[in-house]
């Protein structure tokens, strides 16, 4: 059946066992502030639960010269789709601490697949989620607010199941690509209105 997790998705919660994943996907980069993020997450190390960094970046090696910990798994640049799409699907919070974006591709697929999202208002993320479809910080003390936010959804399984829920619908109603697709093409029949009558 389509609804049976695929081999990625088991494999992925067999490494992880019962630990709940937190999620960051995407370059590691100045501007997508995943020091911030890392800073919390130190100063926090929610029990029971791990963070997984995937992506690849210019910061990465620095960020990464702690060593290992076993709750900070820093999984670098992941090639396969299958494998991305899994880690949204395994993850119970992704997290986006971003300073500069325009619309995060991989904040809309998390939502798509129900997990619960916290992201800055830098570019349109913030509108993306504003209204409870997720948790929107601002761009400045990214690392405070994380670290009041951490312990809560750490603690309240509940909250991170019901934003996941309505990550997932907004999703659905305002970001599938027949949705889009339909209207562009009545926002160009608005436009040109006189096109079909040139054909």
């Amino acid at each position: 059946a389509s609804d049976s997790p695929s081999i990625e998705l088991q494999e992925l919660r067999q490494r992880f066992g019962n630990r709940r994943v937190f999620l960051y996907m995407g370059r590691v980069a100045t501007e997508k502030n995943v020091e911030a993020l890392i800073k919390a997450w130190r100063l926090v190390r929610p029990a029971g639960c791990v963070l997984v960094i995937v992506g690849d970046g210019p910061l990465r090696s620095a960020l990464q010269a702690m060593g290992d910990e076993p709750d900070l798994v820093w999984w670098g640049y992941e090639p396969s789709l299958e494998r991305r799409v899994a880690f949204q699907q395994l993850a119970e919070v992704f997290l986006l601490p971003s300073l500069v974006e325009g619309l995060s591709l991989a904040l809309l697929e998390a939502m798509a697949s129900g997990t619960a999202c916290i992201a800055t208002d830098a570019g349109a993320d913030g509108e993306v989620l504003e209204g409870g479809a997720g948790i929107v910080i601002s761009t400045q003390g990214v690392t405070t607010q994380l670290r009041t936010l951490l312990p809560v959804l750490r603690d309240q399984p509940v909250l991170t199941a019901e934003l996941g829920h309505r990550a997932r619908q907004r999703a659905l109603e305002r970001y599938t690509l027949a949705g889009n697709i339909n209207a562009l093409e009545a926002l160009y029949a608005e436009l040109v209105p006189q096109a079909s009558l040139m054909v």
